[in-house]
């Protein structure tokens, strides 16, 4: 169906202490299995940035409709199947990153939490996953489903990737200054300032 990826968490991974997010538990109480999909973004989309933003937000838009619509054929899969399967926001709220929780910057669960106990990549030090092919240039969805599917753990995969602690260089350029060298921490609410004022400047920009 043309993702570049694919895996299977178990949903007890996200009661590890580690894990500070929202759960799929709370999804789904029923939930056996957590089926993880991702496509590479082209490197061509990075090109434009700083200046543009409208060929780079374009593109990630089309692999998150790839996305999409390789879940939604998933799911009728499994519940051809007699199973239950439901389609994890990928930005965050139903209706995309705006509508999500500005205040916590939390999704309805982590995907990239669920795509890391998957085995398929480790977090840099500003919360992006890395995966081996494609570094960071990922979007990914995950389906929920009462089905009980062999995951795929991998508990030799480390929580931070390796060449992060030497690099540094997301840290120097956080425009909110909001990721600290101190384990990796975010500054939810600096990043939060952040976005609300690029996006009320964006929106004075177009009126």
């Amino acid at each position: 169906m043309n993702a570049d990826f694919i895996g299977i968490a178990g949903p007890a991974c996200f009661q590890n202490p580690e894990y500070t997010g929202n759960k799929p538990q709370e999804v789904m109480p029923g939930v056996k299995s957590v089926i993880v999909l991702g496509v590479g973004v082209p490197r061509g989309a990075f090109d434009t940035l700083p200046k543009g933003r409208a060929e780079y937000t374009n593109t990630l838009m089309a692999a998150t409709a790839t996305l999409r619509i390789i879940a939604f054929q998933i799911a009728k899969i499994i519940e051809k199947e007699g199973d239950k399967a439901t389609i994890v926001p990928t930005e965050g709220s139903e209706f995309g990153y705006w509508y999500a929780d500005l205040e916590t910057l939390k999704a309805n669960l982590s995907i990239k939490y669920a795509v890391h106990c998957a085995g398929l990549g480790s977090f840099g030090m500003n919360h992006l996953l890395i995966t081996k092919e494609f570094g960071p240039r990922v979007r990914m969805t995950a389906i929920l489903t009462d089905a009980p599917l062999e995951t795929e753990e991998n508990a030799q995969l480390p929580f931070i990737n390796k060449t992060c602690s030497s690099c540094m260089k997301c840290i120097e350029v956080c425009p909110a200054g909001a990721i600290s060298g101190m384990g990796g921490l975010i500054g939810r609410k600096m990043c939060t300032v952040h976005v609300q004022y690029t996006w009320r400047a964006s929106v004075r920009a177009l009126c």
